[in-house]
């Protein structure tokens, strides 16, 4: 069946693959981004400021896609604020007040990166830790959709996406974050296909739902995902460990038990 489909930050890494990738199954596109980069087909528009010129793209959409934002996690709070805070509540009010059916929220780990050197698995129910501005922003876009779920209806999906790169997008040790990042790679197909049911599932509410490939000796639990979606991952690897990433790894545990010591530390004592 033909999808109505509303992209923010449409000409970004995971925008272009979903792009290409709706476009081969026929659906109408509507894509929005703060720069058209001379492409036709990109409304350009800065989402962190309310204008009617854009609102009116989100009626009634199948889904909206909601994935422009500040995307680094070493994005400052001055850009947080503005770009991944203030836009995406325009985002999540544009949906509601034009009549959208779902919106489909890009998250992340890094909600959760504060338990990367834990030892349980990692559901979507479990404490979030994120531990930078960037994290932060996802988990509170994560709590405008169960808001925006409960006092108005919308159906809402927050994917706490793993690790897909620009471009071929390969496994590997070049990958950031030593084996936690290879952990949570997620293939072009995979992410592709998770969107696509994402749209087509019926009867959501509102879900936060992990999306990686499935990654031999992974703790993402994307067996909720597949149920709830009805989506299967496809693709998978084994994480490649050099002499550099174990010390890497080494070192960045010894720095967040640090942390820890510190965090628990009284807060009245420290101020």
């Amino acid at each position: 069946m033909t999808k109505t489909i509303l992209i923010t930050g449409a000409g970004g890494n995971i925008g272009t693959k979903l792009r290409a990738h709706f476009t081969a199954l026929g659906w109408n596109l509507r894509l929005l981004d703060v720069t058209s980069g001379a492409d036709p087909a990109i409304q350009q528009a800065d989402l962190s400021v309310w204008d009617d010129a854009w609102v009116r793209q989100f009626a009634d959409v199948d889904a909206v896609i909601h994935l422009a934002g500040r995307p680094s996690p070493d994005t400052s709070w001055e850009d947080i604020q503005r770009y991944n805070l203030d836009l995406c509540m325009n985002v999540y009010e544009a949906a509601v007040r034009r009549g959208a059916k779902r919106l489909i929220f890009a998250s992340s780990n890094w909600a959760v990166a504060g338990h990367r050197f834990d030892d349980f698995a990692l559901t979507t129910d479990i404490a979030p830790r994120p531990v930078n501005a960037y994290g932060v922003s996802k988990l509170i876009g994560e709590r405008l959709g169960r808001s925006y779920h409960d006092r108005a209806g919308l159906s809402v999906i927050c994917f706490r996406i793993g690790y897909c790169q620009r471009g071929e997008n390969l496994p590997g040790a070049h990958m950031n974050w030593g084996k936690w990042g290879q952990l949570m790679w997620l293939s072009d197909r995979d992410l592709c296909t998770g969107f696509e049911r994402s749209v087509a599932a019926d009867q959501i509410g509102f879900e936060v739902l992990n999306l990686m490939s499935n990654n031999p000796g992974m703790r993402w639990d994307i067996a909720t995902t597949e149920r709830i979606l009805g989506w299967k991952a496809q693709d998978g690897a084994t994480p490649t460990l050099t002499a550099e990433i174990i010390a890497e790894e080494d070192t960045a545990r010894q720095t967040r038990a640090l942390q820890s010591r510190l965090d628990g530390l009284d807060q009245s004592r420290r101020w």
